[in-house]
């Protein structure tokens, strides 16, 4: 089974480009059998796709969900089917909390483009560079191809995945339609749901990636002057976490209750 594991939509993702029902189009085209939506901070374009009254034959979409952390970059997390806590809608989450709570519920959870962008990947964080043996042996898998990350940054995130044994996926991180499929993830045996997909994972069922580098990112379109777009986008990300914070204790406290 051919999926692309990093996909972002116009229903869920500020940047995004492709609707939801068009990506899935696209990624039939190209062979693929299933995707894993995975919107920032959002589970808008699965509440839309769940709420479809015909849903597209012969292809599977998984809710998964690209969490900006406070302290770790970008996690991509997949809790099991049916469960799209409130929590993961309110970014800012330090990253041994996050793994604390999608673990409670089941949930598995990986670093994205985890050698990318400072402040937006794990391993160009403070605590990702001084915690990396004790983050990892809490991972499930590891982002070990992005289409939109060059090929040092892919090399090295594959190194890390067959370090700490690993699972690597593959995706896209589409924001764009000529993005849309070029990271893919292979699995042996097909899976219907979240948790098929979880139970593959944690079986340690056999999973092998790859793909195509998409040359149009917006880094590389604006070469030296990205520098000022990481530092704008770690203070927008900052401001909404901080923003956030009522809303999350408010959740934290409720699930404790619980």
């Amino acid at each position: 089974m051919k999926l692309d594991m990093h996909c972002h939509t116009k229903e869920g993702s500020p940047d995004g480009k492709v609707p939801l029902l068009e990506n899935i189009e696209l990624l039939k085209r190209k062979g693929f059998q299933g995707m894993l939506i995975s919107d920032h901070n959002s589970y808008k374009a699965y509440r839309y796709y769940k709420n479809l009254p015909d849903k597209p034959k012969d292809f599977t979409v998984l809710c998964g969900i690209e969490y900006d952390t406070l302290d770790a970059g970008h996690i991509l997390v997949i809790m099991p089917s049916g469960i799209c806590p409130k929590i993961m809608e309110l970014r800012g989450l330090p990253v041994f909390l996050l793994i604390e709570i999608v673990h409670l519920y089941g949930g598995i959870l990986g670093p994205a483009h985890p050698c990318g962008e400072k402040f937006l990947s794990i391993f160009n964080t403070r605590l990702g560079k001084l915690s990396v043996d004790k983050l990892m042996k809490h991972f499930d898998f590891i982002e070990a191809y992005n289409a939109c990350e060059d090929e040092l940054s892919n090399n090295l995130a594959s190194a890390l995945a067959r370090k700490y044994h690993l699972p690597e996926f593959g995706g896209s991180d589409s924001h764009k339609p000529d993005c849309v499929g070029l990271g893919y993830t292979l699995l042996q045996q097909p899976v219907q749901t979240e948790n098929d997909f979880i139970r593959y994972i944690t079986a340690g069922l056999p999973v092998t990636s790859g793909g195509t580098h998409y040359p149009y990112t917006t880094k590389q379109k604006l070469g030296k002057a990205n520098g000022i777009l990481v530092y704008s986008f770690w203070f927008y990300n900052k401001f909404l976490a901080f923003f956030r914070t009522k809303a999350r204790n408010l959740e934290l406290k409720r699930q404790k209750d619980e």
